[in-house]
């Protein structure tokens, strides 16, 4: 993990592979230890632009050893991927992608639809805040044109003070 390409999406693909054949043959107590960082970095290669990255990483959730090892840690899991994988369902542009994503999360509702239900609820209230926030920061900004626009005017001697 800590020598993953960040800059060529071919190497990205062939760790991907690698870390495959590690995963494979991997005991479930060992994957607890790496869990966090390992699907962290999935994580972001599941939302590279590069599709074939997005696409490697996602190919994860074929493989029956690596779904086995998902599920028994799925509570985790879910929590460190389930935002991104949201926001990558309505916002990539590939349509392959977001098919995967689609798959993926299906899964993980499968696995354990409580916490993803609670996740969902989150994520929903969350989107909903920010897009509150930004209303009101628009809001103000506004204000503070028109005043602007005002004082500017009383300056000039076209508004009387």
């Amino acid at each position: 993990m800590k020598f993953w390409s960040k800059t060529c999406s071919q190497k990205e693909v062939m760790f991907f592979r690698e870390l495959e054949e590690i995963l494979d043959v991997i005991e479930p107590s060992q994957c607890v230890k790496i869990q966090e960082p390992l699907f962290k970095q999935i994580t972001k290669c599941v939302s590279s632009p590069h599709f074939q990255v997005a696409e490697r990483a996602l190919y994860y959730w074929n493989n029956e050893y690596i779904m086995s090892l998902i599920e028994e840690n799925s509570n985790v899991i879910l929590r460190i991927m389930f935002s991104r994988l949201y926001r990558i369902s309505k916002e990539h542009w590939n349509l392959a992608i977001v098919a995967l994503v689609y798959n993926v999360l299906k899964a993980f509702i499968e696995m354990n639809s409580t916490v993803f239900d609670e996740l969902t609820a989150t994520y929903k209230s969350d989107h909903q805040h920010k897009k509150m926030k930004e209303k009101e920061r628009e809001e103000l900004w506004k204000k503070l044109e028109d005043l602007e626009l005002k004082r500017g005017l009383r300056c000039e001697g076209i508004i009387p003070t």
